[in-house]
């Protein structure tokens, strides 16, 4: 691997870690150039489907605009980030296996809701209000009925 400081195409690997989640590798470099440390992080690359919007434009599958999604729907909530990094990997395998080139963006949507509905009530909640953006108190109560249900 080329030193990122000098260029140098002659690195040596001090140490390598799994990611939290299992599934990326970082590595700790050294340059013999220059003896600059730098880390790299490793990933499977994978070719997730294109994502089409509600209003018909299609976009790139973007894992770091998930986890916000999640993350804002925890915000405060009794959920460590090993938690929300493995709903994420959840939901991109699963959008990896269903093997179509193009998914509509709903169906992440629901994917989203049906492990926050797992991992945590509230931010279920939190997140259906913005996911299917209720006009009203009745639909929330609607909503927190058929949850209730469930249980």
């Amino acid at each position: 691997m080329k030193c990122p400081f000098c260029q140098h195409h002659n690195t040596q690997v001090i140490d390598t870690r799994l990611s939290e989640c299992n599934n990326s590798i970082r590595r700790r470099r050294r340059c013999f150039a220059c003896d600059s440390r730098f880390s790299t992080l490793e990933v499977v690359e994978m070719r997730m489907p294109l994502i089409i919007k509600r209003t018909g434009e299609k976009v790139l599958f973007d894992p770091a605009k998930l986890y916000t999604s999640i993350s804002r729907a925890l915000h405060k909530r009794p959920m460590d980030r090993e938690s929300i990094e493995n709903a994420v990997a959840e939901i991109e395998t699963n959008l990896y296996h269903m093997g179509v080139k193009e998914v509509p963006s709903h169906m992440i949507g629901d994917m989203v809701l049906n492990l926050l509905a797992k991992l945590d009530e509230v931010a279920y909640v939190r997140f259906a209000s913005v996911y299917k953006s209720f006009h009203d108190v009745s639909e929330f109560t609607q909503l927190i009925a058929a949850l209730q249900k469930v249980d």
